[in-house]
This record gives C-alpha cells, sequence and structure tokens, in this order.
C-alpha cells in the first residue's frame, strides 16, 4: 500500500524499462531483468539503472528538504506521545478503582434499604397485632385494604432492592423474615379478595388488587379467582352426561359457560376496565380476567370432563360439535370486549391447546375416504345411469359433481381444511378426466346401453388387450385381459355430462369463493385459473369423443347404404317394374340420425347434434358416393358389353328390353339409385341440415342426376 502512494521521479524518454514496474506487487527482478534483455544488451541495461538511481538519491533528497521540520522533531513527538499514554492509563486505573467504590457504596446502600424495607413492615405489621405477639407469628391474620397497600408499596421497594442486592451474605442472613413478609402478605391478599368477591365490595376488590399490582402479583390474584370462582362453576356446568342425553346438549352448555361472565365477573371486569361502564378514572390496569382466569379453567374442563368433544370417529358429528365449538369461541372473544384482550386471548397456551385438540387432519382423511369410495364405486367398467332428477345422464358424472359440492357444502367444510378440500377439488376433476380419457379406449358395442352388463373377455392376442405378456427370459404365462365394451348411447351421456360439467363449474367457484373470504384469502384469479386450466382438460376430451361418435353413426349409415351394390340384382332380368319410390335401406340408413335427434336433443345442445349429423353423413355420403359410382360404372359397362354381343350375334334376343314396356334394366337400376340420393337429401334437409355442407352430397346428386337423365333419354 506504501508503493501505490509513492509518485517517482520521471526518467529520460530513452531509458530502456518504464518506471511504474518498480512500484507492481508482484516486482520480480528476475523477470525484469529477462524482459530488458529481450530489447537491450545488459551494458545498456545497467547504465540506464544507474542514471535512474541518481534521479532517484536526488529526488529523495529534496524530498527530506521539504520536511525537514518533521523529521527533525520525530523524535520529539514520539516521546510525547508516550508520556500521554501513561497519563491516560494512570487516570483509568484511578476511575476505575472510583467506580468500584461506588459499586460497592450501592451494595450497602441497598442492603441498608433492605433492612429497612423490612423493619418498616414489621413495625406496620407489629402495630396491627392485637398483642405484643409478633404479627409474624399471629394465626391467620388478615389486614384492611389501606394497610395492605402501605405494605405492598414498601415490599414493591424491598423486592427491588433484593433483586439489586443479589448474592450479598447478608441479605441471606434477611432471606426468612422477607419470605415470612412474603407468606402474610399473600396470605392476607387472598383473604381480601375473596372477602370483596363474596360481598360484592368494589372498594376491597379494587384496593386489593391494586395492592397485587403493586407488588407485581397480577398473575397470583389471576390464579386464584381461575380457582376459587370460576372452577366450582366450570365443574358444575360441564357434564358429558349432559351433552350426551339432550338434543342441543352441547349448545346448551356452551350458552351457561358463556353466561359466567356477565353473571360472576361484572364486578372484576368494572375494576380492572373490562367493562364498557368502567370509569376510567378509577380502575386497575394490568388484570384480564377472561383470558388468564376464565378461559383456561374452561378449556381444563372440556379436556378432563368432555374428552368426547374431540373424537373425530364420527365425522359428521365431529363436524357439528367443531362448528358450534368455534362458535362459542367467537363469542367469547366478543366478550373480551378489545382487540388487545382478543389477542392476549388466542396467544394464551389454553388457546392453542383448545385449537389442537381438534384432529382435522383425521377428520379430513375421513371425508376423503367417504368421496373418493363414493366416486371410485361410481367410476367402474359398468356405466349407470343417473338417479332421477339429477341434471346428468351417468352416475359418474352425477357423483363427481356431487363430490365437488360435498368438499364445500356446509355440512362439511371448515375454513382451517380450504387448502386440502382446494386440492381435493382438482383432484376429483383430475380423476373424471382420467375416467373420460379411459371410455375412449373402449370399443364401441352393436348391443345397446342396457345389454352391456360386464365386462367380455375374448381370446384375442391383440397387444392391446393383453394383461400380462411373458418376459424377455420367458418367465410367466401371458394373460387375457377382458374387453370392457362401451355403447354410443354412453359416449352421448358422456359428451352431454362433460358438456353440463363444464357449465357448472363457473357456479362451483361461486360456492368456493365465500368460503375463501372467510379466511382472508384474496387471490382470486389463481383459483380461477386453475379451474379454467381442469375445464381445458375436460374440453381436451371433447373432439375425441365426438370423432368416436361421428365414426360410430357414419359406420351404422354406411352398414345400409352399402345395400346399393344389391341394386343391380333387384333389376336385372327381373322383370321389375320401374322404380318409382326410393329403396328402403335409405331409411334404415338415416335411423341412427333420428334416433340421436329423438332421443337425445334434450341432453345436448342442438350445435352439438348438428356437428354430429353433419360429420357422420359427410363421412357416410362420401362412401356412398364411391359405391354408387362403382354401380354405376358396373351397369355401364355391362350394358356395353351386351351391345357388343347384340352386335356380333346380330339378333333382338338378347335385347335389353324389360316387360315394363321399354325401359331396360340398366336404366332402372340408374333411375332407382337416383331415386335413393335424392330421397336421401330431401331426408337430409328435413332434418334441419344443408345437403351444401355434407361433403361429397353435390357431387353425389351430380352423379345420380346425370344418370337418371341418361336413363330417362333412352325412352321413345
Amino acid at each position: 500500500m506504501q508503493k501505490s502512494r509513492m509518485n517517482l521521479p520521471k526518467g529520460p524518454d530513452t531509458l530502456c524499462f518504464d518506471k511504474d514496474e518498480f512500484m507492481k506487487e508482484d516486482f520480480d527482478v528476475d523477470h525484469f531483468v529477462s524482459d530488458c534483455r529481450k530489447r537491450v544488451q545488459l551494458e545498456e541495461l545497467r547504465d540506464d539503472l544507474e542514471l535512474y538511481y541518481k534521479l532517484l538519491k536526488t529526488a529523495m533528497v529534496e524530498l527530506i528538504n521539504k520536511d525537514y521540520a518533521d523529521f527533525v522533531n520525530l523524535s520529539t513527538n514520539l516521546s510525547l506521545r508516550s508520556s500521554v499514554s501513561e497519563g491516560i492509563r494512570a487516570v483509568d486505573e484511578r476511575l476505575s478503582k472510583q467506580e468500584d467504590i461506588r459499586k460497592k457504596k450501592m451494595c450497602v446502600l441497598r442492603l441498608i434499604q433492605v433492612i429497612r424495607s423490612v423493619e418498616k413492615i414489621e413495625k406496620i405489621l407489629n402495630s396491627q397485632s392485637s398483642k405484643e405477639t409478633s404479627a409474624l407469628e399471629a394465626s391467620s391474620p388478615l389486614l384492611t385494604g389501606q394497610i395492605l397497600e402501605r405494605i405492598a408499596t414498601e415490599f414493591n421497594q424491598l423486592q427491588f432492592h433484593a433483586v439489586q442486592s443479589k448474592g450479598m451474605p447478608l441479605l441471606d442472613k434477611v432471606r426468612p423474615r422477607i419470605a415470612g413478609i412474603t407468606a402474610m402478605l399473600q396470605q392476607s391478599l387472598e383473604g381480601l379478595l375473596l372477602e370483596g368477591l363474596q360481598t360484592s365490595n368494589v372498594d376491597i376488590i379494587r384496593h386489593c388488587l391494586r395492592t397485587y399490582a403493586t407488588i407485581d402479583k397480577t398473575r397470583d390474584a389471576e390464579a386464584l379467582v381461575g380457582q376459587v370462582l370460576v372452577k366450582p362453576y366450570i365443574d358444575e356446568v360441564i357434564m358429558e352426561q349432559f351433552v350426551q342425553s339432550h338434543p342441543n346438549g352441547l349448545q346448551i352448555m356452551y350458552d351457561k359457560l358463556l353466561d359466567f361472565v356477565p353473571h360472576h365477573c361484572r364486578l372484576l371486569r368494572e375494576v380492572t376496565g373490562g367493562a364498557i361502564s368502567s370509569e376510567k378514572s378509577n380502575t386497575v390496569p394490568g388484570y384480564d380476567f377472561l383470558v388468564n382466569s376464565v378461559w383456561p379453567e374452561i378449556v381444563r374442563g372440556l379436556e378432563e370432563k368432555l374428552p368426547s368433544l374431540f373424537n373425530p370417529g364420527n365425522p359428521d358429528a365431529f363436524h357439528e360439535k367443531y362448528t358450534i365449538s368455534m362458535d362459542f369461541v367467537r363469542r367469547f372473544e366478543v366478550q373480551c370486549g378489545s382487540q388487545a384482550s382478543v389477542k392476549r386471548l388466542r396467544s394464551h397456551p389454553a388457546y392453542h391447546s383448545f385449537n389442537n385438540k381438534w384432529n382435522l387432519p383425521v377428520y379430513f382423511q375421513i371425508r376423503f375416504r367417504e368421496i373418493a369410495g363414493s366416486l371410485e364405486a361410481a367410476l367402474t367398467d359398468i356405466l349407470e345411469d343417473a338417479p332421477a332428477g339429477s341434471s346428468y345422464c351417468l352416475l359418474a358424472s352425477h357423483r363427481t359433481w356431487s363430490s365437488l359440492r360435498k368438499c364445500w357444502s356446509d355440512e362439511m367444510f371448515l375454513p382451517l381444511l380450504v387448502h386440502r378440500l382446494w386440492k381435493l377439488t382438482l383432484q376429483i376433476l383430475a380423476r373424471y378426466s382420467m375416467f373420460v380419457n379411459e371410455l375412449l379406449l373402449r370399443p364401441i358395442s352393436n348391443e345397446s346401453a342396457k345389454d352391456i352388463k360386464k365386462p367380455l373377455v375374448t381370446g384375442s392376442k391383440d397387444p392391446s388387450i393383453i394383461q400380462g405378456t411373458n418376459d424377455d427370459q420367458g418367465n410367466g404365462p401371458s394373460e387375457t385381459k377382458p374387453v370392457v365394451f362401451i355403447s354410443s348411447t354412453h359416449l352421448v351421456y358422456v359428451v352431454a355430462d362433460l358438456d353440463k360439467l363444464q357449465e357448472q363449474l363457473p357456479e362451483l367457484l361461486e360456492t368456493i369463493k365465500p368460503k375463501l373470504e372467510m379466511i382472508g384469502f384474496k387471490n382470486f384469479a389463481s383459483i380461477s385459473a386453475a379451474l379454467e386450466d381442469s375445464q381445458l382438460s375436460l374440453s381436451a376430451c371433447m373432439p375425441s369423443l365426438s370423432n368416436k361418435i361421428i365414426q360410430d353413426l357414419s359406420d351404422s349409415c354406411f352398414s345400409y347404404l352399402k345395400s346399393a351394390l344389391e341394386v343391380p340384382r333387384l333389376y336385372r332380368r327381373t322383370n321389375k317394374e320401374v322404380p318409382t319410390k326410393a329403396s328402403s335401406y335409405v331409411d334404415s340408413a338415416l335411423k341412427p340420425f333420428y334416433q340421436l335427434q329423438s332421443e337425445h336433443k334434450d341432453k345436448l345442445k342442438q350445435a352439438i347434434i348438428q356437428q354430429w349429423l353433419e360429420g357422420a353423413l359427410s363421412e357416410s355420403t362420401h362412401k356412398y358416393y364411391e359405391t354408387v359410382s362403382d354401380v354405376l360404372n358396373s351397369v355401364k359397362k355391362m350394358e356395353e358389353s351386351l351391345k357388343r354381343l347384340k352386335q356380333a350375334r346380330k339378333t333382338t334376343s338378347a335385347s335389353p328390353i324389360g316387360s315394363s314396356g321399354g325401359m331396360s334394366d340398366d336404366d332402372k337400376i340408374r333411375l332407382q339409385l337416383a331415386l335413393d340420393v335424392e330421397y336421401l337429401g330431401e331426408q337430409i334437409q328435413k332434418m334441419g341440415l344443408q345437403t351444401s355442407n355434407i361433403k361429397s352430397f353435390p357431387a353425389l346428386i351430380e352423379l345420380v342426376v346425370a344418370a337418371k337423365d341418361q336413363a330417362t333419354a333412352e325412352q321413345p
């Protein structure tokens, strides 16, 4: 650090080194010489160093001449500083001795004051004795309030000086006399306080409490009130037999406990300023009998004489008892009269002991098993219908919604379990979402919903239905997993229930908000966001469900529309009449759509039904278009083949003219297909759909219209 503060003189510009190199903390001679040798010879380096050395000597002489007076006076200043330090040490030693003398003097004065206070108190006590016997030896003397206040004032000073003189031998000799005074004072105070309470004498109570406060024994007074005044009443009111034998026994018991304060603590509260009518100028501060006398005795009585109160085995009874008890606590807090008193109550050990007695985690576990067990019982392979009057179709959905509502119902909700109930709410929604995703994996059965009662076991070796497979070592046989089917009706019910559940989630949020406000929760945005995430998880299942339903409707529809392949067989070489109406297979193909509209219009939104109809019709119509196109192409090829055969034989015996008087079998086929497609279009429009929205249908119409025109154009 000293080097960095020095300013070296500037040398000639011809020097082969930088003067600042000498000021570096890591300056190394060998490195310096090695670096300079790269630029100049050693002789030149030596000459430059000698030159710069002379400059440094000259700069040092100038610096000494500049501060010459300081150099000369340096030894003198050092001698003066040594002398001053010795003087300071001598003064400090003397001050230390004086401080020690002062402390010892204070100890002596305190001991003198202790002796004086003891003698003064004993003199007051002796003056109250009816005989010359010492007051300390009299049996249970009771002193008046004014005398006690005089003694208490002196006793307070005695205690102060005794504490300050702790450890002094003389104090140990006086301690028995102090103990006797303390016992007499406490005995007299207890007797006087009891007398004041029994006679309702406000002046006696005030003098007594003020005396307790003077000697810093307010807690002793509060404990005495708790034992003598509160405990007998509590033991009389709290009786388990009474609580269990009466329908509202617990509420009646709590009402009686609350009545204790206005009937038995009125004078104490007036004297200590705990009542509204208290005169502030004449009150004795520092007491809180409700918190330190009444409440601990209430808790003791409940814990000792009513242990069944805290038993969580019966959750309904536990919830009722807990709710009534917490209402009692709130009403007791109202009687405290001030926020400061309520704060003291809530920090009291007995208050925490009372709250900790309620085993809320066990209660929640019981409720959790109830809800989870009931919900899982409904989320089974067998999809049962919801009970009558439910807004849902399936029991699983009905039970999911009822479970969500139960979490936040007044019969189950407890404010301290908000976090657990909210977690359970999200778990229920996630479980239902998983259940719906599991349904998507089931194949659709052709049987009705009522006929699907149990899983079917198939012998297929498809990996998707194998429950257990051989491992790499070939250990263990593979097992066949039951294939669980689902009906199309059940799929429709699932979609309807999903849509209904998503609509009711905002209603659930409005139910939750007041419960959260009870505990002071304000961040409702996070709650709404979490519910929206659950809602998105549910809505994410809708496209897959819709696609599965559309595919099933399409397959059912086309299973009849493919009957168009049978039309040529009906007319070729059968002499049937010219067709005038559509084939019956068209009505059969549309039957699933009619059924969907008629049976489920009250369960589903019209937009959803229309989406399914358009999707299924678009899929089946596309296949129908290909089928009709193939039939017409086959008819055309057959017709051309017959014409070539006719020309080869040059005869009319193979004429394709039918018995109807002119229309050929091929034209009848064309006309029948045209009637079928036109009728299909009419029925689509009757269902409230636009044929232009059905993919491939315009092309299908164009195809059959051209075929129809060809059939009618060939007629004479």
